[in-house]
């Protein structure tokens, strides 16, 4: 990869600390950690809506209580939703009709949860997972290190549904540093047999506690081989937390991305990435 342009093109206003995006057809999807909706903005007609997760719904929710979703992928009409895992009212999987514009499904996602742990020898204090990919057949983890283990950890989860049957595989990664802080996988998709991810450094030894940024990196992760193709620094200074497609042309893609501030102000900054791959 020889450059990348990186752009600032709207700002959301009624949405705060978003955490993940998926973009698709002038609709984008959004989540919020500290939050119990999923919402929808229309880029065309700048139009925010919001729809419920929870029977009853928040904004702003303190950070013991909140579900901490900060996963969001898609396949064919739906949209899944998933807690990080980080704590004990964090394991929640939703399942959104994209259609019908309504929740259809809750999993508790705290026994797959268990068994990732176990599998991939994760800690329970150092599980925490920042970004999920689905194709109808596998389903791709990110689980975010803390800077006392240092391990990024991809789990791939062979399984057409949550609740059947599953195989399972794990791969670490010891991932760049930025001004001397180890990054760590903030999010990830897939897009044909490649795995982008995002990964950021914070000053922080906790999956918990919030510490200061330090700027964020793009990434590439062959899914044959599972190896890293490339990293790329993309800001010194922003912790962008959401990674989605947004246009593929010759030898270039776009992504949206959307970037998490740590505070409690109700707008969220959308950026454009555009990857050069020749």
């Amino acid at each position: 990869m020889k450059k990348f342009t990186l752009e600032l093109v709207f700002h959301i206003i009624g949405i705060g600390s978003a955490s993940g995006l998926f973009y698709q057809n002038d609709l984008l999807y959004l989540i919020s950690d500290n939050s119990s909706y999923l919402y929808e903005y229309n880029i065309k007609i700048e139009h925010l809506e919001k729809y419920p997760l929870y029977h009853n719904p928040s904004e702003n929710i303190l950070k013991i209580d909140k579900p901490d979703f900060e996963s969001i992928t898609h396949f064919q009409d739906s949209l899944y939703i998933f807690g990080s895992g980080s704590t004990a009212n964090r394991n929640r999987m939703i399942e959104f009709s994209i259609p019908q514009k309504e929740k259809i499904q809750t999993n508790n996602m705290v026994d797959i949860y268990a068994i990732m742990q176990s599998f991939a020898s994760i800690k329970e204090t150092d599980f925490n997972l920042e970004g999920a990919s689905y194709d109808g057949e596998f389903w791709y983890f990110f689980n975010r290190a803390t800077n006392d283990s240092n391990k990024n950890t991809v789990l791939t989860l062979k399984a057409k549904k949550l609740d059947q049957e599953f195989a399972l595989l794990s791969n670490d990664y010891k991932l760049p540093k930025l001004k001397g802080v180890r990054t760590s996988f903030t999010d990830g998709v897939l897009v044909g047999n490649k795995l982008y991810f995002l990964a950021a450094a914070e000053n922080t030894k906790s999956t918990y506690e919030d510490g200061e940024i330090l700027g964020s990196i793009i990434g590439r992760i062959d899914i044959e081989s599972m190896k890293i193709d490339f990293t790329k620094t993309i800001s010194t200074t922003n912790k962008f937390e959401g990674l989605t497609v947004y246009k593929q042309q010759g030898n270039q893609i776009t992504f949206l991305l959307c970037e998490d501030k740590d505070n409690d102000e109700s707008n969220s900054a959308i950026f454009k990435l555009t990857l050069d791959l020749k």
